[in-house]
């Protein structure tokens, strides 16, 4: 498959992600992420507006879609405030993994 038609495809699946994260199981998944983190953002400390950041994504080429959000392992996840997690996201492209 071509570079072009896997950026494609990853487009319109990654589309339906937001919706997501407001299921019971992410909202379970998040919990343990902030627990084994202690509530504060691994960069700057802060404990204020708190979310979970992917360090990568996973795309299934033969089902066309991404894993669901809580089915990555937690060594994949970092606890992040809304600045440090922007900042990030501003900085540096969340990789892809095809699976």
């Amino acid at each position: 498959m071509s570079s072009l038609r896997q950026k494609q495809l990853v487009k319109k699946a990654h589309g339906t992600y937001g919706v997501l994260l407001f299921t019971l199981e992410w909202k379970e998944k998040r919990k343990e992420i902030l627990k084994r983190d202690k509530h504060v953002c691994r960069v700057c400390s802060s404990t204020e507006k708190l979310q979970i950041h992917h360090r990568q994504y996973h795309y299934s080429l033969t089902l066309r879609k991404f894993k669901k959000p809580w089915e990555y392992p937690n060594k994949l996840m970092i606890t992040l405030c809304e600045k440090c997690h922007q900042s990030g996201h501003n900085k540096f492209k969340v990789p892809i993994k095809y699976i």
